[in-house]
């Protein structure tokens, strides 16, 4: 089970981790020295972090999803385009990071083969919290499809902006508009399929196949992707 990240002392490991990282990533002797540090006992760090260091990985992107749900409520969105929503909210939180070693040795932990789910999993709930933040509220295919090309377009923006030496990130605020433009260039691709009568008996297949997907419910299931919900159920 993931750590509590509002957890108090967890908060404190990873402030104390923080200096650590950029020597030693995110690895069992920045764990070690995060313990020394916050002068937390051994066994109880490690039952709040049963993984060590990558738990505190985890607790620091999910604090910095956090801290953009935050900004974006704070924020007033009112007069912006919907597209431009998303790209703000995904320059907030590029703005909340604190620490961007920690960012790139983060990326550089949850690539290894062995931490690709955790990885991919991270990504996916700040495309979540981001289209959640906005006021999302499908709960069919189209929950998954919105996630799925934000988790895109924020990976990428990521890897652009580790990169980016421009003046006030310059560089990869362009990149964001350009990837926001090509999401909307696939959305319009989907509205003209739809239009076409040639192809208009594909779409409604695929509607009729899709229809059957639903968003993860609140209950036990809520940890889980996604789940299949039979909407014709055997009488």
């Amino acid at each position: 089970m993931a750590p509590d990240a509002s957890d108090p002392t967890l908060d404190a490991l990873v402030d104390a981790a923080l200096p650590h990282v950029a020597f030693d990533g995110w690895s069992p002797a920045t764990f070690e020295a995060a313990v020394r540090d916050a002068d937390i006992e051994p066994a109880l760090a490690r039952t709040i972090c049963p993984r060590g260091a990558v738990d505190l990985a985890v607790a620091y992107h999910k604090r910095g999803d956090a801290a953009m749900v935050a900004a974006i409520t704070d924020a007033d969105l009112s007069d912006m385009r919907f597209r431009d929503k998303v790209a703000h909210a995904i320059r907030l939180r590029l703005q909340v990071i604190d620490d961007k070693e920690a960012v790139r040795r983060g990326t550089t932990l949850f690539a290894l083969p062995h931490m690709a789910a955790d990885g991919a999993k991270l990504v996916w709930g700040t495309a979540d919290a981001i289209w959640t933040a906005l006021g999302d509220t499908s709960r069919d295919v189209n929950w998954y499809t919105k996630r799925m090309t934000l988790t895109g377009v924020y990976s990428a923006t990521v890897l652009y902006w580790l990169g980016d030496d421009s003046l006030n990130g310059q560089a990869t605020d362009a990149f964001i508009d350009r990837r926001i433009d090509n999401v909307m260039q696939f959305e319009k691709a989907k509205a003209q399929v739809k239009a076409n009568p040639l192809l208009k008996p594909l779409a409604t297949t695929l509607e009729k196949l899709t229809a059957g997907v639903k968003a993860p419910s609140q209950a036990a299931d809520a940890d889980l992707p996604g789940i299949w919900r039979d909407t014709n159920p055997p009488q």
